[in-house]
């Protein structure tokens, strides 16, 4: 085998996380194209499951990843992409990570610890 096995499922799981400090930036999904995009451009391509379509992160907001690495797990149904994110931001919140969000495990309350690197409002103007 080289590479993910689409025959589980055409979807797997992907996390991104930052090639040289090791942070998850997200998690999102990928079907064989998006892997095959991927591998062939060396930016990485997900799979929109609320879109239902191929989604090349950045096409909108310019933050895009450059693949460094890849990796799958032992059932080589998930993987981990090692990406240098260009823009500063993951999240379309405009947050570095998706992962923004602390919760507190005894009261269940959740506390914002990034910082926002741009207002999505400005890079996600609706488009007339």
């Amino acid at each position: 085998m080289s590479g993910p096995d689409f025959s589980k499922s055409e979807l797997i799981p992907v996390i991104a996380q930052d090639a040289d400090d090791g942070v998850v930036l997200m998690l999102a999904y990928m079907n064989r194209e998006a892997w095959e995009e991927t591998c062939r451009t060396g930016r990485v391509c997900y799979y929109s499951r609320s879109r239902d379509k191929l989604w090349r992160k950045g096409e909108e907001s310019g933050n895009f990843q450059e693949m460094k690495s890849v990796f799958y797990d032992c059932d080589a149904d998930t993987l981990l992409v090692k990406v240098v994110q260009h823009g500063g931001a993951a999240c379309h919140e405009g947050y570095r990570s998706c992962f923004f969000r602390e919760v507190d495990p005894a009261s269940g309350d959740a506390t914002v610890v990034g910082e926002r690197v741009f207002d999505p409002a400005e890079v996600y103007k609706t488009k007339n």
